[in-house]
């Protein structure tokens, strides 16, 4: 995977950074959520501070994943439920089978 330096624009800053290839428009459009998301912080609470809008959002989306973390953790939590009630009914099903023939 090879990398190359990418220029971003992220709320009038550039940044260069390292990118693997395949990545560049993932990174792209990561860094224009983040700017979009600068600029509606900065439009709904007046904060002018660059730095504390920066803090802000990082812990807005850092909230956001945990919260798509548990999503997730609870998802695979009733599928595995799920599936086991699937092999119980399964595995009745076919002692069942067995006892009728």
């Amino acid at each position: 995977m090879s990398a190359q330096p990418v220029d971003i624009q992220i709320f009038g800053r550039s940044l260069r950074v390292n990118c693997p290839t395949e990545q560049v428009e993932a990174l792209q459009a990561a860094a224009e959520e983040l700017e979009e998301r600068l600029h509606n912080l900065k439009e709904r609470t007046r904060v002018t501070n660059t730095e504390q809008l920066v803090f802000i959002v990082a812990l807005n989306v850092c909230h956001e994943l945990a919260q798509e973390k548990m999503k997730t953790r609870d998802y695979a939590y009733n599928m595995e439920q799920k599936i086991k009630m699937l092999q119980q009914s399964i595995e009745k099903a076919l002692l069942e089978q067995g006892k009728v023939t």
